[in-house]
């Protein structure tokens, strides 16, 4: 799709390509056992269908699952037959794991451009899959899901252990010592030696995600353009691909169902008060960018006049805006007489509106205006980099609120887990199972708080957390009001700009304007 974007004169300034963007999401993940999941529960959910655990006995049952489109399992060559069965190969990755925060999958979840076929859909997914992940020597776990809702996507399960030539599991990785500079090990306080985690794969190199973010987005862009779309996607950010806008939260699974229902939730509401502000900052840019270029052009036009030798001097706003109540006066003769003072109240409104409004910001000449607009345009910049870092703040708070709750209410199904000793093993194991949930979003709570709260950290301020974060949003509503408050001086801006052409029209010689007009044709 072509836009050519034009000034009031109807001069061409630019000329611009706007592809349209498709959807894109890519997330990346890892089932853990450390997190209360498993690769066999994983993967019985993706597919639909029901296996049991060998590993810890449980049966994850999901035949009633609705939106399970394909399945599909790819193996490279030296990969057992067998594991073709889905219950065969997880139950396998199960086994080969003894340790209780085992990494056992590698998960990607991408959506699917929906102006492909579904067929070109599985082609897309098995193509990738293919180049990036079986040709590497990974097991490939994929399934596409959709429920007529909009929305189709895939989710992939890597195996994260290599197979040796014989099909069977080899390391992940191993450990070297650490050597001093005369290259003798280095002996801990322990009595032990420092070593060093040595990855034998490369699969857990965190540069891989960006690689496959991208590789995502160019094989899904050569499908769409073999099916002859105009739509692409970008795995870049906001940042990368130079757009200057407040990102948006990731919604999530949960608050997503609960906004299709109907349910207004916090999220939900923080995305749409981000998506105002960003077409709000749009407008004001993309209205000051106008005035601008078009203030250039009556400057540079009044330098070039030929017939004045003294040095050129900004138009006086006052006298144009004089000069337009006389056009729009003289305009209106034709007119009956009732018309004609109705018109000329109207006039009065307008030119008297425009002078208050300049004068309040002493603003007499094009130049001055020209600089009024540089400081709006620097005021709604401002604005929009607090509500910006506001934004990021919110987030973290939010994070913060969500894991501070968990923490403390399956804190007491963790201490209880701790006073059964390692003993009573039947009922520490039955209580543990009985409490899965629980303690995984104790445990993830725990871990995401000890990694970002301060050291020393004795008690939680979630009620703090949630004073700031409503002070957040009383700012932002704040900043959004003084957007809409730039926008009205830009607006007001605008009126004055059409006012200033129709005198400086008038003011052109009849030879002028017969050209000009001939070139608009």
């Amino acid at each position: 799709m072509l836009r050519k974007l034009f000034t009031s004169n109807k001069s061409e300034i630019a000329l611009t390509e706007v592809i349209p963007i498709a959807i894109y999401h890519c997330n990346i993940s890892i089932v853990s056992r450390g997190k209360g999941k498993s690769a066999v529960g994983a993967a019985a959910y993706r597919s639909g269908e029901k296996i049991t655990n060998e590993w810890d006995g449980m049966t994850h049952d999901y035949t009633r699952k609705r939106g399970v489109i394909h399945t599909e399992i790819m193996l490279p060559p030296h990969a057992p037959p067998s594991f073709s069965d889905r219950a065969i190969l997880w139950n396998s990755v199960e086994l080969s794991e003894k340790a209780g925060n085992a990494q056992l999958a590698r998960e990607i979840d991408a959506a699917l451009p929906v102006e492909l076929s579904r067929e070109e859909q599985i082609r897309l997914v098995r193509e990738y899959c293919s180049s990036q992940f079986v040709s590497k020597g990974m097991c490939v776990d994929f399934a596409i899901h959709d429920t007529d809702s909009g929305n189709p996507h895939c989710h992939i399960m890597l195996t994260m252990r290599p197979l040796d030539e014989r099909g069977a599991w080899a390391a992940k990785s191993k450990k070297e010592y650490d050597l001093d500079e005369n290259g003798e090990r280095i002996r801990l306080p322990s009595g032990r030696y420092k070593t060093h985690k040595v990855d034998l794969t490369g699969w857990n190199s965190q540069e891989n995600a960006l690689v496959w973010r991208k590789a995502w987005a160019d094989i899904s862009n050569e499908f769409l353009e073999r099916a002859g779309s105009p739509e692409r996607i970008d795995h870049r950010s906001n940042a990368e691909r130079g757009i200057d806008e407040i990102p948006t939260v990731h919604m999530g699974v949960a608050a997503c169902q609960m906004e299709k229902k109907g349910i207004a939730t916090e999220k939900g509401e923080l995305n749409r008060n981000i998506r105002k502000a960003n077409r709000l900052i749009k407008e004001i840019r993309a209205q000051i960018g106008n005035l601008k270029e078009w203030i250039a052009g009556l400057l540079a036009e009044k330098e070039a006049a030929p017939e004045k030798p003294q040095p050129p001097q900004s138009p006086d706003l006052a006298n144009l805006l004089m000069k337009y109540l006389s056009v729009q006066r003289e305009k209106s003769r034709k007119y009956s007489q009732s018309w004609q003072r109705q018109h000329a109240a109207d006039e009065l409104k307008t030119v008297s509106q425009a002078v208050n409004f300049l004068a309040g910001r002493g603003i007499s000449t094009l130049a001055e205006l020209d600089a009024s607009l540089s400081s709006v345009r620097e005021k709604s910049d401002a604005i929009r980099e607090g509500m910006k870092a506001a934004e990021k703040r919110m987030k973290e708070l939010q994070k913060l609120i969500e894991y501070g709750e968990n923490y403390l209410k399956y804190k007491p199904v963790h201490d209880e887990l701790k006073t059964l000793k390692n003993g009573w093993t039947n009922k520490r194991d039955k209580y543990e199972e009985a409490h899965r949930t629980e303690l995984a979003l104790w445990n993830a709570a725990s871990r995401y708080l000890h990694a970002n709260l301060p050291q020393g950290v004795k008690s939680l301020p979630i009620a703090e957390w949630k004073k700031e974060c409503a002070a957040l949003k009383a700012q932002n509503t704040a900043d959004y009001t003084k957007l809409k408050e730039t926008r009205a001086e830009v607006a007001e801006l605008q009126n004055i700009r059409k006012c200033v052409e129709i005198a400086q029209r008038a003011d052109q010689p009849e030879q002028t304007r017969a050209k000009r007009q001939k070139q608009e044709r």
